[in-house]
């Protein structure tokens, strides 16, 4: 379920100690994060919130404007043309994807695309998105940091 934007912005959705730092590596929040929500299994993080990433522009969402910040959002399925529109702009895929390699066998688990965001018609901004989709997944995957 969604979180209200008022909730978020007051960090409401946190029920974490002081002093933690959330600072996980690609193949935490693929195996830890990613994997559990898509599969809908249980798991008690609270840490990453749902929130539509692609109907606001990046400086409105909600959190720290100096901070990473990690959303579980739908992903928009025409990224591979020419963007996804948001807000007075849009996200424009860039480079390679990256592999995410599972620990152990080196099968990929997931793949990470990086995206731009442009202000208006063609303003390159400094806002970037990564985006991890699960390899093989027969479920909508979620983008989940911004």
């Amino acid at each position: 379920m969604e979180m209200p934007r008022s909730q978020i912005q007051r960090n409401e959705y946190l029920k974490i100690p002081v002093g933690f730092r959330f600072c996980p590596t690609d193949q935490e929040l693929v195996n830890h994060y990613l994997k559990k929500k898509v599969y809908s299994l249980q798991f008690s993080a609270t840490v990453i919130p749902e929130f539509d990433v692609f109907q606001t522009n990046p400086w409105e969402l909600p959190g720290d404007l100096w901070e990473k910040r990690y959303f579980f959002s739908k992903r928009k399925m025409n990224l591979n043309k020419c963007g996804v529109s948001a807000g007075c702009g849009y996200w424009k895929a860039i480079g390679k994807d990256k592999k995410i390699v599972a620990p152990g066998n080196n099968q990929t688990i997931a793949m990470k695309k990086s995206l731009i965001f442009y202000e208006g018609n063609c303003t390159k901004t400094r806002w970037v998105m990564h985006q991890y989709c699960l390899v093989g997944s027969l479920t909508t995957p979620f983008s989940t940091q911004v």
